[in-house]
């Protein structure tokens, strides 16, 4: 199996994720205000639905942040952790390159 990732993926894919969090609070709203004019048509426990509906919908619609938040923050330490990788990655290589004798690999050296 092959993994290959380029090192602009994670934060491409947090700048997706943001833009999915705003267009699902967007429709969370939406849907919000197409029962606006349903409120006060109801009486007893149609009220009572409706009035939970509201409630739930404002509850949904912090866990889907709060979720969504996590994933961000989540998908931030994996970026900073493979930018990390990629950077002590390179100054492994680096060092052994400097302590290498390129010298001895030449068959034609004096």
């Amino acid at each position: 199996m092959k993994f290959d990732m380029g090192s602009t993926t994670l934060a491409q894919l947090g700048k997706s994720t943001v833009g999915s969090s705003d267009d699902l609070g967007a429709l969370i709203q939406q849907l919000v205000a197409a029962a606006q004019p349903l409120e006060g048509k109801f009486n007893g426990a149609g009220r009572a639905a409706f009035d939970a509906f509201k409630d739930n919908s404002d509850e949904i619609t912090a866990a889907l942040n709060g979720s969504l938040s996590a994933i961000l923050g989540g998908q931030g330490g994996m970026n900073e952790s493979f930018n990390t990788g990629m950077q002590e990655q390179a100054d492994v290589v680096n060092q052994h390159m400097g302590a290498a004798n390129f010298d001895a690999a030449r068959f034609g050296a004096r």
